[in-house]
């Protein structure tokens, strides 16, 4: 505990000098203010967002693809040799996010490494939906579950010794846009960036 050193003599005889000086300048001394003052604002919670039907099904289609693409990115990092663009791309997967995943396949079937269980999505909520724009984007707030998933080597099925990570809950953000498959014109919602954003 920090304990505060004690006014000295001169210090104790300067504040009660100032005391008295302020009580005896000031006319209003000893008279209380009187006036009301406004009660201040009680915060509110924001409103729920209230979607129209068209956003709504939006909505819906975008966070389904997203729970498939999830899986198929599991499937990936679990039979890397298997593993290919365009099941990934079936699945809506796409954009950067696609680099991102057939990157990390190739430097775990370069290690001999696989990804044992599933990552879980333990919650979901929309943080914004833009189907205006040029090219309709829906982003979700996530948290992903990391904790029934582990790396091994695809020889031994042992682990594979990873130093400290930083937990097993992570929020994300993840961007999905509307848009057709390369070479088709039938549009589909494409998971393109899942950004993490702490701890949830």
């Amino acid at each position: 505990m920090t304990h505060r050193p004690a006014l000295g003599p001169a210090a104790a005889a300067i504040c009660a000098l100032l005391a008295l000086t302020a009580c005896q300048a000031s006319p209003e001394a000893g008279h209380p203010n009187t006036t009301p003052t406004s009660p201040s604002p009680t915060p509110t919670a924001p409103s729920t967002p209230t979607w129209t039907p068209e956003e709504q099904q939006a909505i819906t289609a975008a966070t389904t693809q997203y729970t498939t693409a999830r899986a198929a990115i599991d499937a990936a990092l679990h039979s890397p040799s298997t593993a290919s663009r365009a099941n990934l791309q079936q699945a809506g997967v796409g954009g950067e996010w696609m680099i991102q995943v057939l990157g990390d396949v190739k430097f775990n079937q370069d290690r001999g490494w696989y990804q044992e269980g599933k990552v879980a999505v333990t919650s979901l909520a929309v943080a914004s939906v833009k189907l205006d724009a040029s090219q309709p984007q829906i982003l979700l707030n996530v948290c992903l579950d990391t904790s029934k998933t582990s790396i091994r080597y695809q020889t031994t099925r042992k682990p594979v010794p990873v130093g400290p990570g930083n937990g097993d809950r992570h929020k994300a953000q993840a961007a999905l846009v509307y848009a057709p498959p390369a070479g088709q014109t039938k549009k589909m919602w494409f998971l393109i960036d899942e950004k993490e954003a702490g701890a949830c």
